[in-house]
């Protein structure tokens, strides 16, 4: 499972495990599951979508601006706004 971590200036939004985050990153929407390579990216406003488990339905998260930073660890996006 991917750990995926949705941060504002305000507050931890998300904390999970899950199977796959879609990000809509500067350059177009990229995904992300366990194991991806090391990345870095602005993000653009748009819609976040986490899905659970292998071909579950999406759940959708609006955000507005930030980076989104994938490590060892996992998946962290750092938004100037979500919800």
């Amino acid at each position: 499972m991917l750990h995926f971590e949705l941060v504002t200036p305000e507050r931890l939004v998300r904390s999970d495990e899950v199977y796959m985050v879609t990000v809509p990153g500067a350059d177009g929407d990229f995904a992300v599951l366990e194991g991806h390579a090391p990345f870095m990216s602005t993000i653009r406003d748009g819609d976040v979508l986490v899905q659970k488990t292998q071909g579950g339905a999406p759940e959708t998260i609006a955000i507005r601006g930030g980076f989104a930073e994938v490590n060892a660890r996992g998946l962290t996006v750092l938004a100037e706004h979500a919800g």
